[in-house]
């Protein structure tokens, strides 16, 4: 059995990281850089940095914070937003990220999905989803540009599509649930993950130790994506993985 992940996730704006609810009224939060250490330390098992402004301000990703925090981590990083080519996602990697995560760039452009898989291989490639549940009840739409733009693409149908194309990892944001702490979309994550056969991170809603089993058991997702819970210290990792592993949910535990 594999592993469960615990993943912190850092949404940075103007350098800063931040923290929202659905997508808006962000407050900053702190540095990334220090955050990125402190997470390294408590014993996270994966980093997301994500530059939620970058595709809206027609910019690239801060190559400076991601190559300042890829040199104070041990562990595996993945950085998203702003990033729309092959040169961008070789200059990102170069920078330290070990994995580069694809929204509108992959919705513009498909082909950049299948390109990069070829270039850096699947498992450098992450497709990154923001969801939400249609006015009818009948599914999920895909949103772009940090959740501001609603493609009328239905979400289960384009992850299966980018993952035909080379996409080694999904990470899914239920835009109803983010900043919430109501837990999980428990609904849309055991769709993503019944429809393809890559490990899905759960993001958006976490608010309680038991969200994240709620969301890891029955093999509902590979890793649970948290922001604003560890952030705030509402929470630590160790705190989550003691948790986790009395509930005999596999975690990798630190010292």
């Amino acid at each position: 059995m594999h592993s469960k992940r615990i993943i912190p996730c850092l949404d940075v704006k103007d350098g800063k990281v931040v923290k929202g609810i659905n997508f808006v009224g962000i407050k900053e939060v702190g540095d990334p850089v220090e955050l990125a250490k402190f997470y390294n330390d408590e014993g996270a098992d994966e980093l997301v940095f994500l530059d939620i402004t970058a595709t809206h301000e027609g910019r690239k990703t801060f190559r400076n914070v991601v190559e300042a925090i890829s040199e104070n981590i041990f562990i595996p990083f993945t950085v998203g937003g702003g990033i729309r080519s092959i040169e961008d996602i070789k200059d990102i990697l170069r920078a330290g990220a070990d994995k580069v995560s694809l929204n509108s760039a992959a919705i513009n452009n498909k082909e950049l999905i299948k390109e990069s898989a070829s270039h850096f291989g699947s498992q450098c490639i992450v497709l990154a989803v923001d969801g939400k549940r249609r006015a009818d009840n009948s599914g999920w739409n895909v949103y772009i540009n940090g959740g501001r733009i609603d493609t009328g693409i239905d979400a289960i149908e384009w992850i299966k599509e980018a993952v035909e194309l080379g996409a080694g990892e999904i990470l899914l944001t239920s835009m109803d649930k983010d900043g919430t702490k109501l837990g999980y979309d428990l609904d849309f994550t055991r769709a993503v993950s019944k429809a393809v056969n890559v490990p899905v991170i759960a993001s958006g809603g976490c608010g309680k130790l038991h969200d994240f089993y709620d969301v890891l058991v029955d093999d509902i997702s590979d890793a649970a994506l948290v922001a604003s819970l560890f952030h705030y210290g509402e929470l630590t990792i160790g705190e989550v993985k003691k948790f986790l592993k009395s509930k005999n949910i596999e975690v990798r535990m630190t010292e």
